[in-house]
């Protein structure tokens, strides 16, 4: 099957896989994400909603969604902040975007006002939209294309002698290959991270409103093979247990913005994390939470 196949198979398996039977967040589990390292990080997420909600016009009601919250961490410190911003929280709807029951249950606990969906496609359009997704495209799986002498090929997980183990099979007509690559090369194209975009896109046209796509990947052209598996922290072989272990790919920047940007919105420059909190100011919010404490 393709490297896509493989990965939505292990990680949304209706019975087996992994964000529905295993997955494992924080110090104790298999990876951690932003919210969950600092306080600040949500803070932070919480001033731009402000922003971007008085920017708006403060609407009397509109849409606060984050898609694949995780424990429900970056939701509750982002309603910590805008509370502090007069009418903001009345204003609010939370939405959670999330398949997993067992998340759910979690983020219940965190963000008891909040409604659930089970996709994006299932979140209602009659308000404007405020939408935040941190680590999301990276879950979303991608195909890997291998460039040889004899042409490309699409690299493909199957069985050999009792094992999971990768192999490769002429290119499909339906591939264009998207850049020049070196022989030898993988280039990763995920249909599944276009998708999101185009339906995330068409949401914000015709709902109005705003969205946050937070994550690891490439800015620009580039190959490699980003796939990996993730389990207590360390990276394993992506074969070795199928469901036990978290899959990701870096996430397509140029391709997302591209994609979006076709479906008719406005497109902010893509830049490092770092730099936006910086703009939103974590410094001294550091300085602050710093002076409290000593």
């Amino acid at each position: 099957m393709p490297v896509d196949a493989y990965m939505a198979r292990c990680l949304l398996d209706p019975i087996d896989g992994y964000y529905i039977k295993n997955v494992a967040l924080g110090a104790e589990g298999d990876f951690l994400t932003a919210p969950l390292v600092s306080q600040m990080f949500g803070e932070m997420i919480g001033v731009w909603v402000a922003q971007t909600w008085l920017g708006m016009g403060s609407p009397a009601a509109f849409r606060l969604i984050e898609i694949g919250g995780g424990d429900g961490t970056l939701m509750s410190d982002i309603l910590r902040v805008v509370a502090r911003v007069a009418g903001l929280t009345e204003a609010a709807r939370v939405t959670l975007v999330e398949p997993s029951e067992r998340l759910r249950a979690r983020q219940s606990e965190q963000v008891p006002s909040a409604v659930f969906a089970a996709t994006l496609n299932a979140v209602a359009e009659d308000l404007p939209v405020v939408l935040i997704a941190n680590e999301l495209l990276d879950c979303l799986p991608a195909r890997q294309f291998i460039r040889s002498d004899d042409g490309w090929f699409e690299r493909q997980v199957g069985l050999q002698n009792g094992q999971l183990a990768f192999g490769l099979v002429p290119a499909g007509e339906d591939f264009a290959a998207p850049y020049d690559a070196p022989i030898g090369e993988i280039v990763e194209i995920s249909p599944a991270q276009m998708r999101f975009a185009e339906n995330l896109a068409l949401l914000i046209k015709r709902a109005r409103g705003a969205a946050l796509l937070i994550d690891y990947g490439r800015d620009r052209p580039q190959t490699g093979d980003t796939l990996q598996a993730l389990y207590r922290h360390q990276k394993h072989d992506p074969l070795a247990a199928p469901g036990e272990h978290d899959l990701t790919v870096w996430a397509d920047f140029p391709t997302v913005a591209a994609t979006a940007h076709k479906a008719g919105v406005n497109i902010s420059p893509i830049i490092p994390q770092a730099l936006f909190l910086q703009r939103l100011g974590i410094e001294a919010r550091h300085a602050a939470l710093t002076s409290e404490k000593f």
